[in-house]
């Protein structure tokens, strides 16, 4: 397809592929309205399937999440060299690395239009040095940036109170999150036949007649997944029909204790299904969602149950506390206290009328509040902004 000359070039930068998850579909959108889209990652089969999926150019520069200095200067070095030559009207940076790296080397390059998203704040949980160096980053990311969009409120006013940015410099659009949600397709209970339940669970090997809690994510320690293991001990026991269906990757950054892996590795009553793209029938699996993170900016996963109308027991934290309304969509529990988050799992294994209403509930909101296409006009709409306000018009590229 040849590209149109007057397009606004458009670069996202983000320091791992799997983080494209953040803005799926927006692409196709954008591209309609005159964007010429860009995108950046570390190299690799999913960025490859990315650009595939999305129909866009993408580019590999290897990043890392860690904070590796002379290999954060290669990788700056080369994304500068990238954006001269694009020369992109507007450099859309996300996660921390990508951030950082993507606002340094656009600012240098002098892109006109400069965008932050801050998807969540990792100096949250870090300590000493590494935690010095995370705040540093994120301050600078800030500082560069014409906007920095936040993905939710509460960590929005996170990052106002530790000082990493202005209040008039960052905003959450609409009730936040970074691509909303399809709950009319892909994450809609009422759209799979009506055997798909048990076969989800077959495939897990999960009894027909079980009460299944379910996690989807990374298993890690900010995961909360130490106080997840714990709590199902005291589950398990007040409750031997009740299963735990863990989808997700063991990861070697922040691993879990092995005693811990050991123990859902060979507890009979927990279901390790390791990565899994098409998560949808293994929501339908489940009967109440759980996650216990010690983190989160706004968690997808969280919208992605509600949308599947299942009822959701998650941290009091920020970011969780923007997806989970406590005691309508969900039940709130203090961060790390295993013993209130098997309280919570109980309550809903033992009421299947709350389960059901607060499940309701939840997708109910999704509905209202969370829909792709309202998250993606909003995107659209600050872009103008900026261009407007550098004085860029579709006319003059």
């Amino acid at each position: 397809m040849a590209k149109d000359k007057k397009a606004i070039r458009l670069l996202r930068v983000t320091t791992v592929p799997i983080s494209f998850r953040f803005f799926f579909g927006q692409t196709a959108y954008l591209r309609d309205r005159g964007f010429d889209l860009h995108a950046v990652s570390s190299p690799g089969e999913l960025l490859a399937r990315y650009g595939d999926q999305e129909g866009m150019t993408v580019y590999g520069i290897e990043m890392t999440r860690r904070i590796t200095p002379f290999r954060d200067l290669a990788a700056l070095g080369r994304l500068w060299r990238l954006v001269r030559r694009l020369r992109p009207h507007i450099v859309h940076s996300h996660t921390p690395k990508g951030g950082l790296l993507g606002m340094i080397a656009a600012w240098l390059a002098r892109v006109p239009v400069r965008i932050y998203h801050v998807h969540g704040l990792p100096s949250m949980t870090a300590t000493g040095l590494r935690r010095m160096l995370l705040h540093f980053s994120e301050y600078v990311s800030c500082r560069l940036a014409d906007q920095v969009l936040c993905v939710s409120h509460s960590v929005r006013q996170t990052a106002i109170s530790k000082g990493l940015c202005p209040a008039s410099r960052i905003k959450v659009l609409l009730e936040g999150s970074s691509n909303g949600i399809d709950a009319l397709e892909e994450f809609n209970p009422a759209r799979f036949e009506p055997g798909t339940r048990q076969e989800a669970r077959r495939q897990s090997g999960i009894p027909e007649s079980a009460l299944v809690v379910g996690f989807v994510g990374r298993i890690v320690r900010d995961k909360g997944i130490i106080e997840l293991t714990e709590a199902w001990k005291t589950v398990r026991r007040l409750f031997p029909q009740a299963h735990l269906l863990i989808v997700g990757p063991f990861e070697s950054d922040d691993p879990v204790p092995p005693a811990v892996r050991s123990y859902m590795e060979s507890e009979a009553s927990i279901h390790l299904s390791g990565t899994q793209w098409n998560t949808p029938p293994l929501f339908k699996a489940m009967d109440i969602f759980c996650l216990p993170s010690y983190r989160e900016g706004f968690p997808i996963t969280l919208l992605e149950a509600a949308a599947m109308q299942l009822p959701i027991v998650a941290s009091r934290i920020p970011g969780c506390v923007d997806a989970v309304i406590d005691g309508v969509t969900g039940l709130l529990v203090p961060v790390h206290d295993a013993t209130a988050l098997a309280g919570a799992i109980q309550k809903y294994l033992q009421d299947s009328q709350l389960r059901h209403s607060h499940g309701q509930a939840a997708r109910e909101r999704v509905l209202r509040e969370f829909r792709r296409e309202a998250i993606w006009e909003a995107i659209h709409a600050e872009y103008l902004h900026w261009l407007c306000i550098k004085g860029i018009k579709r006319s003059e590229v």
